[in-house]
């Protein structure tokens, strides 16, 4: 089968490798119909370090249930499913408390023997826990609103809960890439007043409008906090996403955020500590956020989607096939594409 490798920075191929099996009982092959570049896959593509096997890539998708292990009892052979970024058994103790990330029996699509997303078939461990069915035919509409339930809306909607996003509370959303995009949704979606995004790009701009946002701070650093404290009439915001994982944007993140506010990050911190220890300290600012638990928030949101009522689908702007997936690396780096879906 056809599989994507990362072999070093800029260094992406599709190569054929062999087939998935089942390995454990717990297991389910699923072909895949629908994946996509995330926008932390460009972390390594700019830093990792070269490899001579490849890294296995990707961590969202779609697909048809071809084979399960003898203890899989909820999915079946020819189901439709959607999996989040993270599989776990949905039964350990973290899992049970809405943490699946945590799962004790868990862990991450590309890492160890557990395959990449960007494939055209995956082996998923723990598949009762992690697998969600999918009421819908494989080429239905909603196929890509349905996609980002594998992680970028359910990683907005983290943000916006880690943050403590409500009804008629401020919001600040720092980063337009694709999660930035869905965190406005996810905030809307929650009763925010007034949202605030911080970009630069007018394409993540515009789309970010139609799905909430009251404000725009196209400036950075300290213009970004001022900018943004003569918006909140000095205040601040009540709720700040931190969609980026950079020292700059977490610091950006905690200066903005009014005294007694929270800070939900989500961007895949790319520093070993948090700016900012004394003023967030004194002002009692709420720090919050990890890897999105996606798993916990699908049957949440899984209904607003089927019904119309969000479509963070519209994120996608560009639809490839896999030999297309380096290009779709290249134009998501270049700032050309907010993100690309690979259709199998």
């Amino acid at each position: 089968m056809k599989a994507t490798l990362m072999y070093g920075p800029g260094d992406v191929r599709v190569e054929t490798v062999p087939d998935v099996r089942i390995i454990e009982p717990t297991d389910a092959l699923v072909v895949i119909t629908r994946a996509c570049i995330c926008g932390s896959d460009l972390w390594p593509y700019k830093t990792m370090n070269p490899s001579e096997t490849g890294r296995s890539m990707g961590h969202e998708l779609i697909g048809v249930v071809d084979a399960v292990g003898s203890e899989v009892r909820k999915v079946k052979r020819g189901d439709l499913v959607v999996a989040p970024f993270a599989f776990s058994d949905g039964t350990c103790i973290f899992c049970r408390e809405g943490l699946h990330t945590s799962c004790m029996h868990g862990g991450f699509f590309g890492i160890g023997d557990v395959g990449g997303a960007q494939s055209e078939a995956v082996r998923v461990p723990q598949a009762d826990g992690t697998l969600v069915v999918l009421p819908v035919g494989r080429d239905d509409d909603l196929m890509p609103s349905l996609l980002t339930l594998s992680d970028v809306m359910g990683t907005g909607h983290h943000a916006a809960v880690c943050a403590k996003v409500g009804p008629g509370k401020t919001v600040a959303v720092v980063g337009d890439g694709a999660v930035g995009i869905c965190g406005v949704l996810a905030a809307r979606r929650l009763g925010a007043g007034r949202i605030i995004l911080l970009g630069r790009h007018p394409d993540r701009i515009a789309l970010a409008k139609e799905f909430g946002a009251t404000d725009i701070v196209s400036e950075r650093g300290d213009d970004a906090v001022e900018r943004v404290r003569e918006i909140t009439h000095g205040l601040g915001a009540h709720s700040v996403l931190e969609c980026v994982g950079l020292e700059q944007s977490m610091l950006t993140a905690l200066s903005i955020a009014r005294p007694g506010g929270s800070v939900g990050r989500v961007g895949v911190p790319q520093e070993q500590t948090i700016p900012a220890a004394q003023p967030t300290f004194y002002n009692n600012i709420t720090v919050s956020g990890g890897p999105a638990p996606v798993r916990a928030y699908i049957e949440e949101l899984l209904p607003d989607v089927l019904d119309g009522g969000i479509n963070p689908g519209r994120v996608f702007d560009r639809i490839t096939d896999i030999e297309g997936v380096p290009d779709g690396y290249r134009e998501m780096n270049d700032r050309k594409a907010i993100k690309v879906m690979i259709k199998f």
